[in-house]
């Protein structure tokens, strides 16, 4: 990977991490939230204690502002209990980034 694509990539996932965490905060819409920092390594059930009718909410936010080809409630089916519980916001951000960056299927 060039100088040029891994500065992209980095920009990607700021801007990503910025755009989810704003859609973080909408899902759970407490007061307690908006002053947590949302970072890569922060995590869905235990920094966030996101519920799965939150999760629901995330797929259909994530898919108005990113388009279909960001299937979170598929990738997150994919997952056993232990990965849902121990995933953190990075491991969506790179899944945004990944779907976003290949090429359209037919």
């Amino acid at each position: 990977m060039n100088e040029n694509n891994l500065s992209n990539t980095t920009t990607n996932d700021a801007v990503v991490l910025a755009d989810l965490g704003t859609l973080i905060r909408e899902v759970i819409g407490e007061e307690w939230v908006e002053d947590l920092p949302i970072e890569m390594g922060t995590s869905f059930a235990r920094d966030l204690e996101l519920e799965s009718i939150e999760f629901v909410a995330l797929a259909e936010r994530l898919k108005e502002k990113f388009g279909k080809r960001v299937d979170f409630a598929n990738w997150l089916g994919s997952m056993e209990l232990e990965q849902i519980l121990q995933l953190r916001v990075g491991q969506l951000v790179e899944f945004i980034v990944r779907c976003n960056s290949a090429p359209p299927t037919a």
